[in-house]
C-alpha cells in the first residue's frame, strides 16, 4: 500500500497526534539508534549559546529543544500536533502550538532557528522558510536536520529498495499506527536531495546556504543565514 502525501495541515497534526505516545521509541527502533547521534550533531551545528532565543520548530516531543538548551540557550519547543507537545511535557521546556506558515510570532523574535525530521511535513516548504525567516533576526541562523539522499551509489540503491519497506514494517513494530509510518516512508522517499533542498532554502531569501552529509547522506543538516539589514534587498 502507497500512502497519499497530499494531506491537509490537520489531517498530518492528527496523524502525529495518533503515534504521539510511541513516537520517541519508535524513531530510535527504526534509526538504529543514529537519531540520537544525529540530534547531537545538529546541536552542535546549531551551537546555541547562552542568552540566545531559539525556535525548535517541528519539534514533537521537545527532544531536540531541551538537547539544544543544555547550553543555557532560551528553546521554545513549536509543533502543531498537540498530542506531541502533551507527551513531551515532562521536559520541562517552554511548549507552543503553532503552525509554521503562520507563526504566532513578532518580527526578529529569535536568534535561530531550527528543524529536525520535521520540514518534509510542511504543506509548503518554500512558504514556511519565508515564515521563518521573518521571526529570526537579521544575521540569524537556520538549522535544517532531514532525511536526504546517499552519495555511494550502492547506498543509495540500497537505500531506495528497502527505505519504505523498511520503516512500514519497523513501524508496524514499533508503533500503534502503522498508516503513519506508511506516509512517512514515502515522504522520505520523496523529499529533495541536498542541492535541491538548498536551492530552495535559497530561494526563501537565507543566504550561505551550505550541508553536511551525515551517515552517507542518508541525513543532511543544511545551515544558512538570515541577511544581514545593510545587505537585505
Amino acid at each position: 500500500m502507497r500512502a497519499s502525501l497530499d494531506k491537509e495541515p490537520h489531517e498530518v497534526a492528527a496523524m502525529f497526534d495518533g503515534v504521539a505516545s510511541g513516537y520517541d521509541r519508535a524513531n530510535s527502533v527504526m534509526t538504529f539508534g543514529f537519531d540520537r547521534r544525529w540530534r547531537t550533531t545538529t546541536a552542535h551545528v546549531l551551537g546555541a549559546r547562552r542568552g540566545e532565543r531559539v525556535l525548535d520548530l517541528a519539534a514533537g516531543t521537545g527532544v531536540s529543544t531541551q538537547r539544544y538548551a543544555s547550553g543555557g540557550a532560551w528553546c521554545l519547543a513549536a509543533d502543531f500536533s498537540l498530542g506531541m507537545l502533551r507527551n513531551g511535557l515532562h521536559r520541562k521546556v517552554p511548549m507552543v502550538a503553532a503552525d509554521a506558515l503562520h507563526l504566532p510570532f513578532s518580527d526578529n523574535s529569535f536568534d535561530a532557528a531550527t528543524i529536525s525530521f520535521g520540514i518534509r511535513n510542511f504543506v509548503d516548504t518554500k512558504a514556511a522558510l519565508i515564515e521563518i525567516a521573518r521571526v529570526v533576526r537579521p544575521g540569524g541562523r537556520l538549522v535544517v536536520c532531514e532525511v536526504s539522499t546517499p552519495t555511494p551509489p550502492p547506498i543509495r540503491f540500497l537505500y531506495r529498495k528497502i527505505i519504505r519497506r523498511a520503516t512500514t514494517m519497523l513501524g508496524r513494530f514499533a508503533s500503534s499506527n502503522p498508516e503513519a509510518y506508511t506516509y512517512l516512508a514515502e515522504s522520505m522517499a520523496t523529499w529533495p536531495d541536498q542541492r535541491a533542498l538548498a536551492e530552495i532554502i535559497a530561494s526563501a531569501g537565507w543566504q550561505r546556504v551550505e550541508w553536511l552529509n551525515l551517515t552517507f547522506g542518508v541525513v543532511a543538516i543544511h545551515r544558512a543565514i538570515k541577511p544581514p539589514v545593510d545587505s537585505a534587498q
